[in-house]
C-alpha cells in the first residue's frame, strides 16, 4: 500500500473502523530503529504508516501520560480519561466490544435489564439492510454516550481547575506521538499487517452485500 496516495480523511476512516482490540506492539518493536526521513514525502507516508500501525500504543502512551500529569488531581485524571474514552467510542469496533462487555456482564444479575440493552434490529430488505448499520453501546445511539462523556467530562475540567494540566499532559502526548511516527522506520511487519487489514476490511464488506 502507497501510503503517500492516503488522505487525512482515508487514514481518519480506517482508524475508525478498524480492530482496536489488538494488543499493542512489544516494545522491542516500538523503540527499534529510528531514521530521518529523506523526503517530505517520505515522511508522510512513514508518518500515515505508523500512525495506523502503532495506533494502540500511542493510545496508550497517551493515556499514561495523561495520568502522571494528574497524580495529584484525581478529579483530572477521571476528566482527561474520558474524552479519550469518547474517542475510543467512535471506533465501530470498540463500540460494539465495549457494549457486548457490558451487556454480559449486566446479564449475569439482571437478565431482563441485560435484555433491554440490546439494539434494535435493522429491517432487511432484498437480503440489505434497509439502512445504514448504526452503531448502538447497551442500547443507546453511540452520540448520546459520546455527548455525555464529554458534558461530564469538561464539568470535571472545571471543578478539578486542572484545564490548563489537561491542555499540557495532551498536548505532551501528541507530540511523543508525532516525533516517534516520524523517525520510526517503517518495517516489512508494518507493510504485511496493512495488506492483512485491507484484506479483512474489503472481505466484509464483501460479506456484508
Amino acid at each position: 500500500m502507497d501510503w503517500g496516495t492516503v488522505t487525512t480523511e482515508d487514514l481518519i476512516e480506517a482508524l475508525r473502523e478498524v480492530e482496536w482490540s489488538s494488543p499493542p506492539r512489544p516494545l522491542s518493536e516500538f523503540f527499534s530503529r529510528f531514521t530521518f526521513p529523506r523526503s517530505y514525502s517520505k515522511w508522510n507516508s512513514r508518518l500515515k504508516c505508523n500512525l495506523y500501525y502503532y495506533r494502540t500504543n500511542y493510545f496508550i502512551m497517551i493515556v499514561v501520560i495523561l495520568a502522571l500529569g494528574f497524580l495529584r488531581r484525581p478529579l483530572a485524571s477521571v476528566a482527561a480519561l474520558l474524552p479519550m474514552l469518547s474517542i475510543a467510542f467512535l471506533n465501530d469496533s470498540f463500540a460494539g466490544t465495549f457494549s457486548e462487555k457490558v451487556t454480559r456482564t449486566v446479564r449475569q444479575f439482571s437478565p431482563h435489564l441485560a435484555a433491554k440493552m440490546r439494539p434494535a434490529l435493522t429491517p432487511v430488505i432484498r437480503g440489505r439492510p434497509s439502512t445504514k448499520r448504526a452503531i448502538f453501546i447497551c442500547g443507546r445511539p453511540r452520540w448520546v454516550f459520546v455527548f455525555v462523556f464529554s458534558i461530564v467530562s469538561f464539568f470535571l475540567w472545571f471543578v478539578s481547575c486542572g484545564f490548563l494540566t489537561v491542555l499540557w499532559a495532551f498536548g505532551i502526548g501528541l507530540l511523543a506521538t508525532l516525533v516517534h511516527a516520524s523517525f520510526r522506520s517503517p518495517n516489512l511487519k508494518a507493510r504485511l499487517n496493512t495488506f492483512r487489514e485491507e484484506f479483512r476490511s474489503v472481505w466484509r464488506n464483501y460479506s456484508e452485500l
